[in-house]
Order: structure tokens, then C-alpha cells, then sequence
């Protein structure tokens, strides 16, 4: 069946109302325009991101349920305290930026593709160079092991994707995120869509209404940019 998606003029960044989001696929609301710094920062502002395979054009999303993790749901359980302990991980905010989003885009098993294309990657550079996007490493003496990146709007941070090249880094990188949040906010983190894993580490669904609701008043609680200063993180492992 044929749909109907608004297409974006190149001239403003302006979206077309949320409640135009489509049931099927869930969230798809608009394609085209570009993923200029402007429009990306208009498009996390409205509780809206983009999302696009090789060949399509740009596509922008806003899904009817979104994961979501609560102040204090990120914890250190009995395993992710052995790991930490076993191999001695440390941890940086902004660090390795660009290689934190190449590893990211990185071919996985069981996954032939990657979503974070090279045109996506030098958009997220270009939000990371301005200040609006971070990200969190896992290190193993002086290996990346481990890390996460997303956008902050206010003191909510968007998270965009992670990986793992260590047991459970990940995971550790995500708490690691929450617990540098609350030292300034209350450590709202979106990561866009529900799935096991993140369901699992104790993600909440949220209805969209509810998260426009959280995003507008998230947004204006601005964290200080020196908050976000490339330097080392230490993780309370009895949090």
C-alpha cells in the first residue's frame, strides 16, 4: 500500500505536527531535507529523529512508544560489579568521540548492515563539535572497549547507539551515563525504541504524549557545557 509522507522544504527546519506520525510504519512522520546541525537540534526538540538505510531518503520518526530509563533505574547488579572488577575498566566523557560513533556504525553479528551511515556519522561530528552531542568510553588500560553516544536537549540525554567489545560495556557505559547526568540533573535518558535488551536493563515504555511531556520539561534545564568537558569519569560501583 502506498503512503503519503510530507517532504521537507530545504530552506527551514520546521516538522510537521507530531499527531501526523503514522500507525504503520509505527512513528514515520516525514522524509527529506538534510541533517544539518539546525535541523537535527529542531528535530531532538520535538521529540523527533532521523533514521534511514543505504539508498532511502532521509527519514524522520517519532515512535508511539518510546525506552526510556528513569533517574536511579541504572544500577551496578552482582555481574556488571564482577566484570568491572575483573577488567579493571575505566571511563572518559568525550573523549573519542568520532571513534565511539565508528564503532557504533560497525558490522555486528546477526546484523548485515549499519543504520549510522557515513553521512549520518559526520552529522553527529558536526552536533559533537558544537556541543550538543557526547559520549561516554569504556576503556581497558589504553583500549576502547566499550562506549555510547547521543544528543543532549536540556538535561535529557537522546541516546543514539553503543557498543561492546568487552562483556557487558555497554551496559557499564549506560550507568556510567546515568550516574554523570544525575550529578547536575535528574538523569533522564531516551533511547529511542523499546527492544529486550533495554527492557531488560530496566528501560520504561512511554507513551509519545507522555515523553513530549518529559522533553519540554527536561529542555529547559540547561547542564553547563563544562559538564561535558573531555576527562575522566569514576564510576560508584555501589551505585
Amino acid at each position: 500500500m502506498a503512503i503519503y509522507l510530507p517532504e521537507l522544504a530545504a530552506h527551514d527546519v520546521a516538522f510537521p505536527s507530531l499527531h501526523r506520525a503514522l500507525h504503520q510504519p509505527d512513528g514515520l512522520l516525514a522524509m527529506g531535507g538534510d541533517l544539518s546541525v539546525p535541523r537535527l537540534i529542531s528535530a531532538y526538540s520535538q521529540a523527533i529523529f532521523p533514521w534511514f538505510s543505504h539508498g532511502d531518503p532521509i527519514l524522520w520518526w517519532s515512535p508511539s512508544v518510546r525506552a526510556v530509563f528513569a533517574p536511579c533505574s541504572l544500577t551496578l547488579n552482582r555481574s556488571l560489579r564482577k566484570q568491572l572488577a575483573r577488567y579493571q575498566f575505566s571511563f572518559t566523557v568525550n573523549q573519542a568521540f568520532d571513534r565511539v560513533i565508528s564503532q557504533c556504525a560497525a558490522p555486528r553479528a546477526k546484523q548485515p548492515g549499519s543504520w549510522i551511515l557515513p553521512e549520518m556519522q559526520q552529522a553527529y561530528i558536526a552536533l559533537h563539535q558544537q556541543g550538543y552531542a557526547h559520549s561516554i568510553e569504556v576503556w581497558q588500560q589504553a583500549e576502547l572497549v566499550g562506549g555510547l553516544y547521543g544528543v543532549q536537549i536540556g538535561s535529557l540525554f537522546c541516546g543514539e547507539s553503543m557498543f561492546n567489545l568487552k562483556p557487558d560495556t555497554a551496559k557499564l557505559a549506560l550507568v556510567m551515563l546515568q550516574q554523570h547526568l544525575q550529578q547536575l540533573a535528574d538523569g533522564w535518558i531516551d533511547c529511542q525504541l523499546p527492544n529486550p535488551f533495554l527492557l531488560q536493563l530496566g528501560a520504561t515504555p512511554m507513551t509519545r504524549d507522555n515523553y513530549v511531556a518529559l522533553l519540554q520539561q527536561q529542555a529547559v534545564r540547561i547542564l553547563p557545557a563544562q559538564h561535558w568537558h573531555s576527562r575522566q569519569l569514576h564510576l560508584n560501583s555501589h551505585g
